[in-house]
């Protein structure tokens, strides 16, 4: 009996041994110095004051970020902080500063502070290099978790090149990516700009971090911005979603009203799939996935020449008779706007990218978000069960209509499309990449299906 219990007694001792390793965090504040950090950039104020680290803004000064003597690579990290209406801010991590670099700017992984009604916090931004990584637009859930003028709990779990954040307990972004692995940790006040004034604060308390024995938290529903070139992340695939392109060959994919593959101009090369340039007409040169699609998410990353026009083509009809052009089918324009006559076609923009090619114009954006001609961009193209179709744009949404409606049949009598009985309306389709005579590029193409 008494070997019996010193067993059992040592299983439970290592059992709780096991698990703080589980659990080990350290802090990184002791409540009354601020020994462990420096500040660097701008001259905005960092003291202490009843257990809280205060930052405050600061008239005609540059970012300011108050950063840990150590750099992490692997962690996982908590804090609270309560942030004044209106006043931008950050937590940085695997960041860096260096001389060679704009002269010792900060920059690197930043989780977005935002306290305005744009509700991007807990976003992912690139500071100083990138801009915005992951736009938290298309995950309504985690734009509700940030209470305004209230304490609010972040976490950022880092561990290889799987980035995800929380704010009070909801999963607010998750980018895949792998530009830094590692850096120091920093508590930025961002300088004044905007309806923001020179003595407003921000305060953090109970800063801890886990570099040890970390155990990633479990898949959940948060959209996954992946950085990676033609990867999925263990997320995407508890998601559903597929590739539609291994970055090798073209597996899965075939001419228009063909069985395989066009004999020129499409060519994969360096991970992306490829259309050279030919006299700038339209050829018959589309090509189309082997499978149909019915209700689905297609995400897709595509770059332009200059002076190109393309599309992505969805719910494609090869029954149509096109008169040996394109196939036929719902577009997400892509075009060259300033460069390409197509731009200044159609009705009221309806040809401009993002555009619901000769049936819908796309949202202006904000020119900050639009990229340049040369430059990747990211598009998704959502079909709901109910026939709600949304377009969107570098994490914008650019459209949504409703697929087989009154106000859709009539877009369509008045197009160019309106020879095509029950266009767009088929229960299934396939995916359409369009060559029109220019170089363009598409990588990073995926799908999956939806309920």
């Amino acid at each position: 009996m008494k070997k019996n219990l010193l067993t059992i007694l040592s299983v439970f001792t290592l059992t709780l041994s096991v698990y703080g390793q589980k659990e080990k965090w350290i802090s990184l504040f002791d409540g009354k110095t601020l020994n462990g950090w420096n500040q660097k950039n701008g001259k905005a104020l960092y003291a202490v004051e009843k257990g809280e680290i205060v930052g405050t803004t600061v008239a005609k000064t540059s970012n300011s970020f108050l950063c840990t003597n150590v750099e992490y690579g692997d962690f996982i990290f908590e804090v609270e902080l309560k942030v004044e209406n209106a006043m931008n801010s950050g937590i940085q991590f695997r960041s860096l500063s260096k001389s060679d670099y704009q002269d010792g700017r900060v920059h690197g992984y930043q989780m977005e502070v935002d306290p305005t009604d744009r509700a991007w916090s807990g976003g992912i931004y690139d500071e100083a290099r990138r801009d915005w990584l992951y736009i938290p637009n298309f995950n309504p859930e985690g734009k509700k978790a940030f209470k305004m003028g209230d304490w609010n709990q972040y976490r950022i779990e880092a561990i290889g090149s799987t980035i995800r954040t929380w704010i009070n307990g909801v999963p607010t972004a998750h980018l895949v990516d792998d530009m830094t692995a590692k850096g120091f940790i920093a508590l930025q006040v961002h300088a004044i700009y905007g309806s923001m004034k020179e003595g407003m604060k921000i305060r953090w308390k109970n800063i801890r971090i886990q570099t040890e024995n970390l155990k990633a938290s479990a898949p959940d529903t948060c959209p996954v911005i992946n950085l990676l070139q033609n990867n999925l992340s263990e997320q995407e695939k508890a998601q559903g979603w597929q590739l539609l392109f291994n970055g090798k060959d073209f597996t899965g994919w075939r001419a228009v009203n063909g069985t395989k593959m066009p004999e020129k101009r499409w060519a994969v090369a360096d991970g992306c799939m490829q259309v050279s340039p030919s006299d700038g007409s339209e050829t018959g040169n589309d090509i189309v996935t082997t499978e149909q699609y019915s209700a689905f998410e297609l995400a897709f990353d595509f770059k332009l020449s200059e002076g190109a026009n393309s599309g992505v083509k969805y719910f494609v009809n090869e029954a149509f008779d096109s008169g040996g052009k394109s196939g036929i089918g719902l577009e997400f324009q892509v075009l060259d706007d300033e460069k390409h006559p197509d731009a200044k076609m159609g009705s009221v923009g309806n040809r401009t990218l993002g555009s619901l090619y000769d049936l819908i114009p796309s949202y202006k954006q904000d020119k900050r978000f639009q990229k340049k001609i040369g430059e990747w961009n990211y598009g998704r193209v959502v079909v709901y069960p109910n026939n709600i179709v949304q377009h969107w744009l570098n994490g914008f949404k650019v459209l949504e209509y409703e697929r087989k409606s009154n106000i859709y049949n009539a877009l369509v009598a008045r197009s160019k499309y309106e020879k095509y009985k029950d266009f767009g309306a088929a229960d299934k389709g396939q995916i359409l990449l369009q060559d029109h005579g220019n170089n363009v590029f598409f990588k990073n193409i995926k799908i999956r299906t939806l309920k």
